[in-house]
């Protein structure tokens, strides 16, 4: 099975200045999501009890917080976000958007 993620072919989850984020449901126990970070925003971080995660960066660079560590990021990075672990993204970036992949197990509850 092939897994599409633009927004003619997954669930478009959210869509605004400061990103789009796309999910497939396809797979039974995994969600696999893209998220496009456009320039000079970040993410809202959070944490989620039960529920671990890997974050695939395809494209861009720019800075990821896991727990109390910052961590600089860029294209082929991946990082492992722990249960119940805080974490956020930047984009530093003034022109690039950062594009990454977040595959976590269940369903999104965030």
């Amino acid at each position: 099975m092939r897994i599409k993620l633009d927004k003619e072919n997954s669930n478009l989850i959210k869509e605004n200045n400061t990103y789009t984020v796309i999910d497939n449901n396809d797979l039974e126990n995994l969600v696999v999501s893209k998220t496009i970070l456009h320039p000079q925003k970040e993410t809202t971080g959070h944490a989620h009890e039960g529920q671990e995660e890997v974050y695939h960066f395809l494209s861009g660079n720019g800075r990821m917080q896991i727990g109390i560590v910052e961590h600089d990021v860029k294209g082929g990075d991946i990082l492992s976000i722990p249960d119940a672990a805080f974490h956020k993204v930047w984009n530093e970036n003034t022109k690039e958007d950062l594009i990454f992949i977040c595959v976590f197990d269940g369903r999104r509850s965030h």
